[in-house]
């Protein structure tokens, strides 16, 4: 069984002392493909560089590119033209993780739209898929998601925590799903647990969104508390269960739709 955890924010500082130890944990519980999330400019090429450094054969991990809402109102034409270069590495796959967070607003909401429609805009031009945030902003960002639509390729929200109906204008807009641990959180993630049945299993991607969001349903819990892509088999296993399916199934139809999704190519199965 393989799976592939579509978010992985390898450049925190929490992992930078021993990456390699991380994903070696990750490999032995059949996390085999890992995407590192880029969320500043600066963590878009340290993200790209780790997959240099700890994939020489580019089979295992890849990236994504992109400015978070957190930090949009450091967006400028400079920004556009930086994160088009990266765009145009083989490792990255994705433009993201950009999007809308109306719940800390750390940037202005009118900085965060530019931002995120000139990352659109970017996704248009180069054909890659959309690696999206959302907090509190599901209308505003399927109001500006669906003046690109037709123009866009595949996107997927990310660490989806929303309501039925934003699930629902999502998956009108023909986007994909990615969950996480938050669906194992037995004081804030219940309503997920009957929306999950509803997403088609060609939209489904399961992440870690490591080291946050450590699975509160997993046994034994880990000192300290971090999050690791290692642990996505428990984000699988609630998943599964709540879908009423087993766990190879799932872990098959979500690995297929993030290969598809990240342009992956399948591994030999040890």
């Amino acid at each position: 069984m393989q799976l592939v955890d579509i978010g992985v924010n390898l450049t925190h500082p929490t992992f930078a002392r021993d990456p390699r130890a991380v994903l070696a944990r990750a490999y032995a519980a059949g996390v085999t493909q890992l995407v590192l999330t880029g969320t500043s400019l600066q963590k878009s090429e340290a993200a790209l560089a780790l997959c240099q450094e700890l994939d020489e054969t580019g089979t295992q991990l890849v990236c994504t590119a992109g400015v978070h809402p957190h930090d949009a109102s450091q967006w400028t034409a400079a920004s556009s033209a930086q994160l088009r270069s990266l765009l145009a590495e083989p490792r990255v796959r994705a433009v993201g993780e950009c999007g809308l967070d109306f719940n800390r607003d750390l940037s202005p909401r009118r900085e965060q739209e530019r931002a995120l429609e000139e990352q659109l805009q970017l996704a248009v031009e180069t054909g890659l898929p959309v690696f999206l945030h959302e907090r509190d902003a599901a209308q505003r960002l399927v109001e500006i998601l669906r003046s690109f639509r037709d123009q866009l390729g595949a996107a997927v929200v990310h660490c989806f925590t929303g309501d039925k109906a934003a699930l629902y204008a999502y998956l009108d807009l023909d986007m994909n799903i990615g969950i996480t641990g938050w669906i194992c959180d037995e004081r804030r993630g219940t309503h997920l647990q009957p929306l999950v049945g509803d997403i088609p299993a060609t939209r489904l991607m399961l992440e870690s969104d490591a080291p946050y969001l450590l699975p509160r349903s997993l046994r034994p819990k880990p000192k300290g508390g971090q999050n690791e892509p290692a642990f996505l088999p428990e984000v699988l296993r609630e998943v599964a269960r709540h879908r009423g399916v087993s766990e190879q199934a799932l872990a098959k139809s979500t690995t297929l739709c993030a290969r598809a999704f990240f342009n992956l190519a399948p591994l030999e199965t040890p």
